[in-house]
């Protein structure tokens, strides 16, 4: 996901420098100390993949959200590769990654909001056309509790993995891509589109991604059912 993560630290800056945020841009988990993270107000998982994070850590990032953080998770946060940090799978995704779409591996699809109340949906058109590696899950989120933000019509794309010579459908039904959810005093946000560094540059997405900071930057304690109620 390296061109992912590029793409995406280049429009995070920029919303930054915009907004006269300050921003930090690291691969390096040794910044999930108390010291450290006490400094930040929102935690940014831009694609970010596999066991990252030492037992401390998690245990640090952790308390550190259910006292009033914010965590925006982008496209690859929501794999598998996390499947072993059971309090990250329950309370930031909420759903287990089945696979994503190939043959062809990146395609157009039908973005629909919900829940249009929501802050993070602010100024967005009730659909948008977006190209993206589309994830799958083997239920939706929705089931768990998270308050879904937007779905995919998966009439609007092929939600089938061709490869191999085998074909697996992907489709789920009640497809959520951006949904959020409170842990605590905290409040979390997490976006399936990303893979690439192009998906960043798409309207759309930046409002979202915008409008989530602007969320998940509220001050903390006020993250409770009326501000996730659809």
């Amino acid at each position: 996901h390296k061109d992912g993560i590029a793409g995406g630290a280049i429009i995070l800056e920029d919303i930054a420098e915009q907004r006269g945020w300050g921003m930090f841009h690291t691969e390096n988990g040794a910044v999930f100390n108390p010291e450290d993270l006490a400094r930040f107000r929102a935690v940014v998982f831009l694609n970010a993949t596999g066991d990252m994070l030492s037992a401390e850590q998690e245990q640090v990032f952790q308390s550190w959200m259910e006292q009033g953080g914010g965590w925006l998770g982008i496209h690859a946060a929501g794999d598998s590769s996390h499947l072993e940090w059971q309090w990250y799978r329950d309370n930031l995704i909420g759903a287990d990654f089945t696979a994503h779409i190939m043959g062809p591996q990146f395609q157009y699809a039908r973005v629909m909001i919900e829940n249009e109340q929501h802050p993070v949906l602010a100024g967005l058109p009730d659909e948008w056309q977006h190209e993206e590696e589309w994830y799958s899950w083997a239920s939706s989120p929705r089931l768990e509790g998270f308050s879904i933000l937007a779905t995919l019509d998966e009439e609007s794309y092929s939600p089938w993995q061709k490869m191999f010579g085998s074909e697996v459908d992907l489709s789920m039904g009640d497809h959520p891509v951006v949904w959020a959810n409170c842990i605590g005093e905290g409040r979390s946000v997490y976006t399936a589109m990303g893979h690439r560094g192009d998906a960043f540059e798409q309207p759309q997405n930046r409002e979202l991604l915008e409008n989530a900071l602007d969320w998940l930057l509220l001050d903390a304690g006020t993250c409770d059912s009326a501000l996730l109620a659809e």
